[in-house]
C-alpha cells in the first residue's frame, strides 16, 4: 500500500522491450521514482521516445511493468479496484466511428456500471461542457481530430473520477479548443480532483500546472513546480535597434530588415551594446527580456542526457 493523499506513486518503475530477430533490449523506462498528490494539476514532459507514454500505460494497467511498483489512489495499479476512480484519455484512442457522441458516452457510462439516469444527466453535461452539444448526435466518423479529442475527454470524465490522466489532450485542437480544455483542467483541479498529463505544448504545461515532471531517456530528469524549476533569471535579451546598415554590432542577429535590426544577447552584455548604438548615433527601438522556459530546461536536459529527441517512439517495434 501506499500513502492515501498520494494519487500517483511509482517505485524504481521499469519497462523493458525486446525488439527485432534478436530481441534487442530497449528500456522505456529506467527506474521512475515520482509522487503525485491528491489535488494536483502535474504536467510530464520529455521528448519523443522519453517513457511519457509507457509509464502511463503502466500506471493504467495497460502494460505490465518489467520491474518496480506503480500505485494509484492508494491501490496498486494492477488491481481492477483502483481504476474505477480513473479517467483515462490514450495517446491515439480508437473510437467506434459509427456510435453517436450520446451513444459513445452511454457505452462507457455502462462499462462504470451507472444507472441510466445519471449517464443521461451526465452525457449531456459533459458534451455541453466540451463543445458538442451541436453534434451529439452525429456519427464519430463525421468528427474532424479535434472533435474527436474533445470527445475523448469527456469520456475520461464519464464516471466523475478523482484521477484523470491524460496523454496528449491538446492533440489535434485548435486555439479555442486548447483554451476549452485548459479551463476545463483547471476546473478539475479547483474541485479537488488530480489531473496528469502529458503535452508536447509547453506552454501549456507552464500555465496552468502546479508541478511538472521531466523525462529524457526513461529516467526523471527534474520534478518540482514550474517557478522553481526556471527560477525568475533572465535567459537573454532581444534588441531592437536602428542603425546605419554598416554599423558593427555584437549580439546575435535575429532579424534584420534596413537600418532597423533585432540582435539576441546576454544580459551582462547590455549595457555594452546600448553604448555602440548611441555611439552609433542609433536609435534603441525595444529591449525586450527573456526568461528561462520549460522548452529551454527541456533542450538542456535533452543536452546533458546526451539523447536524441528523435528516437524511436516508446514502445515502437517492440514487444515486452
Amino acid at each position: 500500500m501506499t500513502a492515501p493523499s498520494l494519487a500517483i506513486e511509482t517505485r524504481s518503475l521499469q519497462k523493458i522491450y525486446y525488439s527485432g530477430f534478436w530481441r534487442r533490449p530497449f528500456t522505456g523506462l529506467d527506474g521512475l521514482d515520482l509522487q503525485v498528490p491528491r489535488g494536483e494539476i502535474f504536467g510530464f514532459i520529455g521528448p519523443n521516445g522519453a517513457g511519457k507514454t509507457t509509464a502511463i500505460k503502466c500506471l493504467v494497467g495497460l502494460q505490465s511493468p518489467t520491474a518496480g511498483e506503480a500505485f494509484l489512489l492508494g491501490r496498486s495499479a494492477q488491481e481492477a479496484e483502483a481504476r474505477r476512480h480513473l479517467g483515462y484519455l490514450p495517446e491515439r484512442p480508437y473510437f467506434y466511428q459509427h456510435l453517436t457522441a450520446v451513444e459513445f458516452l452511454d457505452f462507457y457510462g455502462q462499462l462504470f456500471d451507472l444507472p441510466r439516469e445519471v449517464r443521461r444527466a451526465r452525457i449531456g453535461s459533459l458534451l455541453e461542457r466540451v463543445g458538442l452539444s451541436g453534434a451529439a448526435g452525429t456519427p464519430l466518423r463525421q468528427y474532424s481530430k479535434g472533435m474527436l479529442q474533445r470527445a475523448g475527454v469527456a469520456q475520461a470524465l464519464i464516471n466523475e473520477p478523482d484521477l484523470v490522466i491524460l496523454d496528449e489532450p491538446m492533440s489535434g485542437l485548435d486555439p479555442l479548443g486548447r483554451m476549452l480544455i485548459r479551463d476545463l483542467i483547471l476546473e478539475l483541479g479547483a474541485q479537488g480532483r488530480t489531473v496528469f498529463f502529458s503535452s508536447h505544448i509547453l506552454s501549456d504545461v507552464q500555465s496552468i500546472c502546479h508541478r511538472v515532471g521531466l523525462i529524457v531517456g526513461g529516467r526523471l530528469r527534474a520534478v518540482g513546480a514550474v517557478g522553481d524549476l526556471l527560477t525568475a533569471q533572465v535567459a537573454h535579451m532581444d534588441c531592437t535597434v536602428r542603425v546605419p546598415i554598416d554599423t558593427v554590432l555584437e549580439g546575435d542577429p535575429i532579424a534584420t530588415c534596413g537600418e532597423e535590426r533585432i540582435l539576441r544577447i546576454a544580459p551582462e552584455r547590455l549595457d555594452g551594446l546600448l553604448d555602440a548604438v548611441r555611439a552609433a548615433r542609433g536609435t534603441i527601438v525595444q529591449v525586450q527580456p527573456n526568461r528561462r522556459s520549460l522548452e529551454d530546461l527541456l533542450v538542456e536536459e535533452i543536452s546533458r542526457a546526451g539523447t536524441d529527441p528523435q528516437q524511436p517512439m516508446e514502445g515502437q517495434g517492440a514487444r515486452p
